[in-house]
């Protein structure tokens, strides 16, 4: 009998504490790749990767390149086959979220010959 009020205790710190973390803002939820799970940000993710898939003249590796939206900004990271298709994904980003909100981490790695 004499643990029984160490078990209630131990039981209503952890119920404190557990919503003491709930008290303030909560975090924004985010994908495995740090981007977003907000709505505005999914949906600029999708909006770019159509654009950049739909783009036949891009290589594969500009079409896989990875499209990360947080808060409204967009970072942009891979490699891809030339400056041209650089200058291009950018754009692309920059036509759904507009200029000021692209961080282009793309990177040129030429076809092997």
């Amino acid at each position: 009998m004499k643990q029984r009020p160490m078990v209630v205790l131990l039981i209503a710190c952890g119920l404190a504490c557990g919503s003491a973390l709930h008290l303030g803002a909560s975090p924004q939820p985010q994908t495995a790749s740090g981007a977003s799970n907000e709505n505005a940000d999914r949906d600029a993710m999708q909006k770019i990767r159509k654009a950049v898939v739909g783009d036949k003249s891009l290589s594969t590796y500009a079409h896989n390149v990875k499209i990360i939206a947080q808060n409204g900004r967009v970072t942009l990271r891979g490699p891809v086959r030339s400056e041209t298709e650089k200058k291009a994904v950018a754009d692309m980003a920059a036509a759904v979220v507009g200029a000021d909100n692209v961080t282009n981490e793309l990177t040129i790695e030429p076809a092997k010959q």
